[in-house]
């Protein structure tokens, strides 16, 4: 029976670590939105010649992009998560009232 609760804690933290991934894309594009307009700017109306007419525009999306999703940026959010989860419990264990 250890196996199956294992199993089914790291279930939970899979889908815990895919939203706060998920979480981290969509501050990133919100941080970066500026580089993205200049982005899709440059590429309107362009097929192939958008990889060297909007080169640079590229470079600084995924330069700022980067900022905001790299292992850092997860492991400090796991944290902050793992954090929050704890307070919660310290709350409701101080609380009989909330069980």
């Amino acid at each position: 029976m250890g196996y199956i609760q294992e199993a089914r804690e790291n279930h939970v933290k899979k889908k815990v670590e895919e939203a706060l991934r998920s979480k981290m894309k969509q501050k990133a594009m919100k941080e970066c939105k500026d580089y993205a307009s200049k982005y899709a700017e440059c590429s309107t109306g362009r097929t192939i010649s958008v990889v060297w007419q909007c080169r640079q525009e590229a470079k600084e999306l995924n330069n700022c992009l980067h900022q905001f999703t790299n292992d850092d940026v997860l492991e400090q959010m796991k944290n902050d998560y793992m954090l929050q989860q704890e307070q919660k419990g310290s709350t409701r264990s101080l609380n009989p009232s909330s069980i």
